[in-house]
């Protein structure tokens, strides 16, 4: 790879276009190369955000536990349920096999 960390050669472009497998013409190779570079010069920006007085989070919001507590109700009777299913088998919901399973 090429030593500028903000710039990418040619022979760079055209190393990560045979490790992607990707097939492109020279005139690609010229166009990526300064695409690329663009690219990898705004993200080194970050690099000079001032972050020293930030403390590392997960959240750039605080987040707050919005689930209701878990309180036991009635459900449908299993006939009710079944009753509407496609297909039911000794009271479950019946469904095609998948993945050469044995039944």
């Amino acid at each position: 790879m090429s030593t500028d960390a903000h710039s990418l050669s040619r022979d760079d472009v055209a190393h990560l276009a045979r490790l992607s497998r990707l097939a492109v013409t020279d005139e690609e190779l010229d166009r990526f190369a300064e695409q690329l570079g663009v690219v990898l010069g705004a993200v080194a920006r970050v690099q000079d955000a001032p972050t020293a007085d930030v403390t590392p989070t997960t959240h750039a919001v605080p987040l707050t536990n919005v689930h209701r507590p878990d309180v036991v109700t009635p459900s449908l009777p299993r006939e009710q349920v079944l009753a509407g299913a496609p297909a039911a088998e000794d009271d479950r919901f019946r469904v095609p096999r998948i993945l050469g399973e044995e039944a």
